[in-house]
């Protein structure tokens, strides 16, 4: 297939929820890709609307068949790839609840999702995965049936393939059935539509309640509009609900997903040149990372003229945001100030432009291109993206729509736009969506509150969501759900945040994860552990001290980077080893958190131990490389204690 499309006139789908969502996309776009997989041959294998329909169509009746309910459980464990989305049809068209995960979930979360779920029937992405299942059958009673995803291998006994059920509903739909037409025609949008099982950054996954109205509600208020002419790249995990709504919004617009993987990512980037795409910081610290590696192996004429390219990238941007009024501003600001900052920017604007446009075209051009060439924009979601990355890809052109959301809200609050872009916030609102800033130790709304300057803008406390967006409650857990959301439909995110004086969102960090010093002072351990990430030599930074003195940290060293710098280990451990590393690291740490404007003296870290070995999606890490920080407090609670023990308050 010729990865570049024909534009073809389209309009926005719009549904009452999911199952008419595929049949109006199928009607609307017919025979164009809905997705495309990558083929052995660098080619793409695609799948069209009308395809996904009709096969999910086949897929839901053969779920009748064997027995499956409305609005019963039915799990996918898998990663990416376009048998998910037709097993995701089928689950969808026959009224059942989508029930996800991906592979890397360790054995004792599979057996709680499936015996918490209640699940009877469960989509696996391969025998491995379906092996797996039968072994630990005897702790999961009452999942009896297992569906192989990849009708290329051969199942196991007592297993079906994609294919026998598929072929189960294709012969009853032959023979005149209608019972999936039935059950799609009967959902209501306030049916469930998935059950998605939190990856447990803080304990025991918890099962997130979506509706259609949930996610139909994304796809309506989307600040982003894709045509049939996009073409977005899939890289994120699909069972993740941002990646899910991108796939869903993508449907909606008759725009095509490609899937690829880390492994191909580079690589798809230049044959695909998507348009758009959802993706996560690490995915772009390690681009950035590649292109600046590059760049110092190239010819220093070459060199230089990178260098003086991003510089006059990122003050054409600073300029230009001044100008539209997309300056970050958490105080507030005289007119004629306002007036004066953008007398300045205009000039700087005037002065930079010509240098600007030709090393632009000249140099950062070709960067670009790295990047796919025809890249609109990006959602970065599932974590803070580091305010270097930030200024780095939007100097060289590629804007960062940085969004923020949570499971529990389907995901998008908030996200900014390209007329919104605001760097060091994730923007504005989306439509349809109440939001109130509530201080954590008194409960004062401090924002809406005309009672206070700017109407409460400026203020920081826990950030609380109000809209269609925001989830029924944690499956078969009434206690949980009272915690976070109010008889008045109030969701308490757990996160800490302040709208700027410019009506953007600013995320400050999550209140479970403050550290609570022993003087009282809290600190937010994620601008911390972003800061000393930016030092080339460390991989991961992982701040700790409850209850102590000073705050401490935990560092992993990047044993590639450090090879270059002169480093001689095979191994972590024998790189830890090393006392002139620890000097080096101590050096680079300091030289991070120097500035007072950024850190206050109680924040700064004050010693660290050494990680010997690297961290695990699935063990310390989700699958969007979160930190589990109870994992990661138990797993090395000896290191901590050598740092935090001597200084811990005793009371």
């Amino acid at each position: 297939m010729d990865v570049l499309m024909e534009p073809h006139p389209s309009t926005f789908v719009h549904a009452r929820h999911i199952p008419e969502l595929y049949r109006l996309a199928a009607e609307k776009y017919e025979s164009l890709p809905a997705f495309a997989t990558r083929q052995k041959d660098r080619s793409w294998e695609p799948l069209t609307f009308r395809k996904l329909y009709e096969r999910g169509r086949a897929i839901g009746e053969g779920l009748i068949s064997i027995g499956v309910e409305p609005q019963e459980p039915v799990g996918v464990f898998s990663d990416n790839r376009v048998e998910w989305a037709l097993a995701d049809a089928g689950i969808q068209l026959c009224a059942a609840v989508n029930t996800p995960r991906g592979i890397e979930l360790t054995d004792e979360e599979l057996v709680y999702i499936v015996n918490h779920s209640g699940m009877r029937t469960a989509f696996v992405e391969n025998s491995r995965m379906a092996k797996r299942c039968l072994k630990l059958r005897s702790q999961m009673p009452g999942l009896h049936i297992l569906i192989n995803l990849d009708n290329k291998e051969t199942v196991p006994e007592g297993v079906l393939s994609l294919n026998n059920v598929e072929s189960i509903g294709t012969k009853r739909l032959n023979e005149g059935s209608a019972a999936v037409d039935t059950r799609s025609d009967a959902v209501k949008s306030e049916d469930l539509f998935s059950l998605i099982y939190t990856s447990g950054t803080t304990g025991k996954p918890k099962g997130v309640m979506l509706t259609h109205a949930n996610i139909i509600s994304q796809t309506e208020c989307a600040p982003v509009r894709l045509s049939c002419t996009d073409r977005v790249l899939s890289i994120l995990p699909i069972w993740h609900i941002l990646e899910r709504m991108l796939e869903i919004y993508s449907v909606s617009c008759g725009a095509c997903t490609y899937y690829t993987s880390a492994r191909y990512f580079g690589e798809d980037l230049k044959q695909v040149e998507p348009t758009f795409m959802g993706s996560a910081p690490r995915l772009w610290e390690s681009l950035r990372h590649r292109i600046l590696t590059a760049v110092e192996k190239a010819h220093p004429v070459r060199r230089t003229l990178f260098y003086i390219a991003l510089s006059l990238g990122i003050h054409y941007r600073e300029a230009v945001f001044v100008l539209r009024g997309q300056d970050l501003r958490l105080r507030p600001i005289s007119r004629i100030k306002i007036l004066l900052n953008k007398v300045v920017a205009a000039i700087q604007w005037v002065i930079i432009l010509p240098w600007f446009g030709f090393f632009n075209a000249a140099v950062l051009e070709s960067v670009r291109r790295k990047a796919g060439g025809s890249l609109k924009g990006t959602i970065s979601g599932g974590g803070a993206l580091p305010s270097e990355i930030d200024q780095f890809f939007n100097a060289i052109g590629i804007p960062m729509l940085e969004g923020y959301g949570l499971t529990e809200t389907s995901p998008v609050i908030a996200v900014r736009t390209h007329d919104r872009l605001v760097r060091g916030t994730v923007g504005p609102l989306i439509p349809q969506t109440e939001i109130r800033i509530v201080d954590l130790d008194l409960g004062e709304i401090l924002y809406p509150n005309s009672a206070r300057r700017g109407n409460g803008r400026g203020l920081r406390g826990e950030i609380q969501v109000k809209g269609p967006q925001v989830m029924r409650g944690y499956y078969k857990d009434d206690e949980a759900t009272q915690e976070v959301l109010d008889d008045d439909g109030w969701f308490r995110t757990g996160d800490l945040g302040m709208i700027t004086f410019n009506d953007s969102l600013k995320i400050l960090g999550r209140s479970k994860a403050t550290i609570v010093l022993s003087n009282g002072e809290n600190v937010e351990p994620e601008n911390i552990e972003m800061r000393v990430k930016m030092s080339p030599l460390i991989a991961e930074c992982i701040a700790v001290g409850q209850d102590a003195k000073h705050v401490c940290a935990l560092i992993l060293p990047d044993l590639e980077a450090c090879r270059e710098a002169g480093f001689a280990a095979e191994t972590l451990e024998d790189l830890v080893k090393q006392p002139e590393l620890r000097d080096r690291i101590h050096e680079q740490i300091h030289n991070a958190m120097q500035n007072p404007l950024e850190f206050k003296r109680f924040e700064v870290i004050h010693d660290f131990r050494f990680l010997s070995r690297p961290l695990e999606v699935g063990v310390e890490l989700t699958n969007l490389f979160k930190v589990k920080r109870h994992v990661i407090h138990d797993r090395y609670a000896d290191l901590i204690r050598e740092m935090v023990e001597p200084e811990v308050r005793h009371d």
